[in-house]
């Protein structure tokens, strides 16, 4: 693996801990604006971030791919409480900070891993 694609993969897994450990905290010991259940936020806030932890340990590049749109959720999210809840904004953009973190992470890596591995679309041919 490439200096560059070891350092993307580093941004991917550093943003993407960040990322499960600062919604949990948010949700669970920040806001302030929903009273929802524990089970309720992991279930709808940390579980869907757990899907791609096994492949983005193990470096698979299709894993990092299809993390991003997982990553689009919480983009979307920090977004629109950045905009709707004005008490909430800081904690917003922390999430959408760390949201686009990984997503430039986890494409970077996957597309240059992808190439280091010879994987990627077939041409078609022309006959």
């Amino acid at each position: 693996m490439s200096p560059t694609t070891s350092k993307l993969r580093w941004l991917a897994l550093i943003s993407y801990g960040l990322l499960l450990f600062w919604v949990v905290f948010w949700q669970v010991w920040l806001s302030t604006t929903h009273p929802y259940s524990a089970l309720f936020i992991i279930l709808i806030y940390a579980l869907p971030l757990l899907l791609p932890l096994k492949g983005m340990i193990q470096a698979k590049p299709y894993t990092h791919a299809w993390a991003n749109f997982i990553t689009l959720f919480y983009l979307i999210h920090g977004i629109t409480v950045a905009y709707a809840v004005a008490n909430e904004r800081g904690y917003a953009i922390v999430e959408i900070v760390l949201a686009s973190a990984m997503f430039i992470g986890c494409s970077m890596f996957a597309r240059l891993r992808g190439r280091e591995l010879g994987l990627g679309l077939k041409k078609k041919s022309k006959n």
